[in-house]
C-alpha cells in the first residue's frame, strides 16, 4: 500500500525541532503509561507496552523518559485515560480518522470540532468516514540484508498478508487482529524492526492541487498540536 497518508510519516519527513520533539515525547510517554497501567509492567508480557517502548526508542526517546513513563502508571491511580476514535471531514472534504488518548473526552471532541470547522470541515458520527478506510497492522524491516523472495517468505511465515519493497525498507501488512502475533514472529527472525503499528489506510486516495495540500497540511499540524491526539489518518495523497 505505497503512498498511504499516515500523518506520522509526513511529520517524520518534515523533521523535528525541539518543540516537536517535546510534544512527540509527551504523546509517546502517555501511551507507555497507559499501556503499563492496563497490563503487566514487563514489556515481555505486555505486547502493547512493548510496542509503545519500541516506538519511543525509534524516536530516540531517552531511556530515563521511558522508565519515568512506566513508573507514572503506579501514580495517579484515579486518572483514567480512554482510547477514543473520532471521525470527520477536514479541508476540501478530506476524510479523517483521529485516534486519541484522553481523560476528558468532552474537551478533546470540542477542540477537534473547532479545528475542523475552522478548515471548512466537520466532526462526524461513528462510521461517517471509517468505511473509507481499512484497519491493518504494519511492520517495517530493513531491506539491506534481504532479497524480495526472502522478505516475502518471511512475511508469509509470520502470518502477514502483503510484503512490499519501499526502497529503504520492506513493509509487511497483516490483519489488525493478527498484528501482535505477526510482529512477535518477525521479532524472532529479524534483529531490528524499523517501525510497527496499527493503522487506518484509505481504500482510495484523493489527489489535491498543491495550494489545497498546503491548507490540508496546516490543518494536520493544528490537530497534531493537541496532546490528546495520538494518530491522524487521512485519505488525501500528500
Amino acid at each position: 500500500m505505497a503512498g498511504h497518508s499516515h500523518w506520522a510519516g509526513i511529520k517524520h519527513k518534515k523533521g523535528r525541532q525541539d518543540k516537536e520533539r517535546s510534544k512527540l515525547f509527551s504523546k509517546l510517554s502517555r501511551e507507555i503509561t497507559v499501556a503499563a497501567k492496563l497490563g503487566d509492567k514487563d514489556p515481555e508480557n505486555n505486547p502493547r507496552l512493548r510496542s509503545a517502548i519500541q516506538a519511543a526508542k525509534q524516536s530516540n526517546m531517552p531511556k530515563e523518559n521511558i522508565n519515568r513513563a512506566i513508573s507514572k502508571s503506579e501514580m495517579n491511580v484515579n486518572l483514567n485515560y480512554e482510547n477514543l476514535k473520532y471521525e470527520g471531514y477536514g479541508a476540501y472534504n478530506t476524510a479523517l480518522i483521529i485516534e486519541t488518548l484522553t481523560e476528558n473526552k468532552n474537551r478533546t471532541a470540542s477542540i477537534i470540532r473547532t479545528i475542523l470547522q475552522k478548515n471548512g470541515g466537520r466532526l462526524g458520527e461513528n462510521g461517517s468516514t471509517s468505511h473509507l478506510f481499512f484497519n491493518c497492522g504494519v511492520v517495517r524491516v530493513d531491506n539491506k540484508d534481504l532479497s524480495d523472495e526472502a522478505a516475502l517468505e518471511l512475511a508469509i511465515n509470520a502470518g502477514g498478508k502483503e510484503c512490499e519493497n519501499l526502497k529503504e525498507f520492506y513493509e509487511i501488512t497483516c490483519e489488525m487482529k493478527d498484528f501482535y502475533k505477526v510482529k512477535n514472529n518477525l521479532e524472532k527472525k529479524i534483529s531490528k524492526i524499523l517501525y510497527s503499528g496499527v493503522e487506518w489506510r484509505a481504500h482510495n486516495l484523493v489527489k489535491l492541487p498543491e495550494d489545497q495540500k498546503i491548507k490540508v497540511l496546516n490543518m494536520l499540524e493544528s490537530l497534531d498540536e493537541i496532546d490528546d491526539i495520538q494518530n491522524i489518518f487521512i485519505n488525501c495523497e500528500l
